[in-house]
């Protein structure tokens, strides 16, 4: 099975399960059903990893210390990209190596997705120009400061419009499942619920 790479952004200040939620989603489905597919990468269908600017220890919210698989400078092929978000967003909105490092790569992505304000990156940007979108909802007056094309959406926890936008920290979660379903349908995406033991929403998506 060709896997699809999964990359996700994490930088200083990003909120924990903006970015460890989606991870574990897309790296615990498989194509075969039941835990013990689990105990390979034989039907795994992502490769997921994190990518940060550069070689250095990330210090995540609550003081979580992380460090990525790969830097700007030697990232593989990405497939997905998941841009999540946390108080960190905030000092990157003018970082053009970050926000040029994002439209990059989202041109070469199958799929550009946001949890929380990691939408504002995706703003400032330039990639939600014209699209609907959420965010956070500490964030929505932010969000339309940005660009007043963006149609923010303020009533619903997922927006798909070409890419994909996500409220609030957990809503990354039922954002992954979206995106594994639309892909490889709703058996797999609720096959990995069910193995994470997650209860799928799908209210206000």
């Amino acid at each position: 099975m060709k896997k699809k790479n999964v990359g996700i952004l994490i930088f200083n200040e990003v909120e924990v399960l903006d970015f460890a939620g989606p991870f574990e989603v897309f790296s615990r489905t498989r194509i075969e059903k039941g835990a013990e597919s689990r105990r390979s990468e034989d039907s795994a269908p992502f490769k997921v990893f994190t990518v940060s600017v550069k070689e250095e220890i990330i210090i995540a919210t609550g003081g979580l210390k992380i460090f990525s698989d790969y830097t700007f400078k030697n990232f593989p092929k990405i497939d997905i990209l998941v841009i999540p978000g946390g108080l960190g967003t905030r000092a990157l909105l003018n970082n053009e190596d970050v926000l040029n490092w994002i439209k990059s790569v989202s041109n070469e992505a199958e799929i550009t997705s946001s949890v929380c304000t990691g939408s504002l990156l995706l703003a400032k940007a330039g990639l939600l120009d014209n699209k609907r979108a959420t965010t956070h909802w500490g964030a929505i007056g932010a969000l339309k400061s940005i660009n007043k094309n963006i149609q923010v959406v303020d009533n619903r926890r997922i927006v798909n419009d070409e890419i994909i936008t996500s409220a609030g920290v957990s809503s990354g979660i039922d954002m992954a499942f979206m995106i594994i379903e639309n892909l490889y349908g709703e058996h797999v995406a609720n096959d990995t619920a069910k193995y994470i033991e997650f209860h799928r929403s799908k209210e206000n998506v």
